[in-house]
């Protein structure tokens, strides 16, 4: 019988998560955009552009998304064998590939266990850490992105910032509320545990801040709603 290594995924889960990838930017030309550059060691967008048959741009553009997702890093490679010439952006898969951070990973114990420990501490002080929590890995997300993505308006990194949430299970977009602008999430990949221990949803409260931060480089206040505390809808307002 065949042992899987814990470090690595099995088949069905690897290929639950390319599927998640698949679904949450909603393009299945991503999904084997994605293949391709997991199994090569750094790719250009004018490689996947012949790989695919696809328009430079086009290629780019779903690079970019991957990236703007989390699931892939940027970087620079020289032209030319002398170092000539402008360097190419090259995409490869992040870090976190091999661990498979999708929607689809088994982790509801892990979640039930989060919540019981944020249980036992003050309400007040429970809140506080499930949105450091959130706050420090929204500012990882941010600085996985590709360079452009960073430094833009609140506004257009609140966008970014719904793509982002989407690739981890929240199908979340970003709309206009008059002088505000909100991220509202129709998924919570908490589940249950959401429901049970509301503080939880400050972990959500505490990603946005945190993309936006890296993102934009400012400091915004941030207020939620949540189905968990009987609010009509999840949503981060800005």
């Amino acid at each position: 019988m065949a042992l899987t290594s814990v470090n690595e995924p099995s088949e069905a889960d690897f290929s639950a998560a390319v599927e998640a990838v698949t679904a949450a930017f909603g393009d299945r030309t991503r999904r084997e955009i994605y293949l391709f550059v997991r199994y090569e060691d750094g790719v250009t967008a004018a490689q996947v552009a012949d790989q695919f048959g696809l328009h430079p741009n086009v290629a780019r553009h779903h690079l970019d998304k991957l990236a703007a997702g989390g699931y892939l890093e940027v970087g620079l490679r020289q032209a030319g064998a002398a170092g000539a010439g402008r360097p190419s952006k090259v995409y490869q898969t992040t870090s976190r590939d091999h661990r498979l951070e999708f929607p689809t990973r088994h982790d509801d114990l892990l979640v039930t266990l989060l919540a019981r420990t944020l249980a036992l501490l003050d309400p007040q002080d429970a809140e506080a850490v499930a949105e450091e929590v959130g706050i420090e890995y929204g500012r990882g997300l941010a600085a996985q992105m590709a360079p452009e993505a960073r430094e833009r308006s609140v506004r257009s990194s609140l966008g970014a910032i719904a793509e982002a949430l989407t690739a981890h299970g929240f199908a979340a977009h970003a709309e206009a509320r008059g002088a505000s602008v909100a991220v509202i999430s129709e998924h919570c990949p908490f589940g249950d545990a959401a429901h049970q221990h509301p503080v939880i949803c400050a972990v959500d409260r505490g990603i946005v801040k945190g993309m936006l931060g890296g993102l934009s480089g400012q400091r915004v206040t941030v207020t939620t709603s949540s189905r968990a505390r009987g609010d009509d809808f999840c949503a981060a307002v800005v």
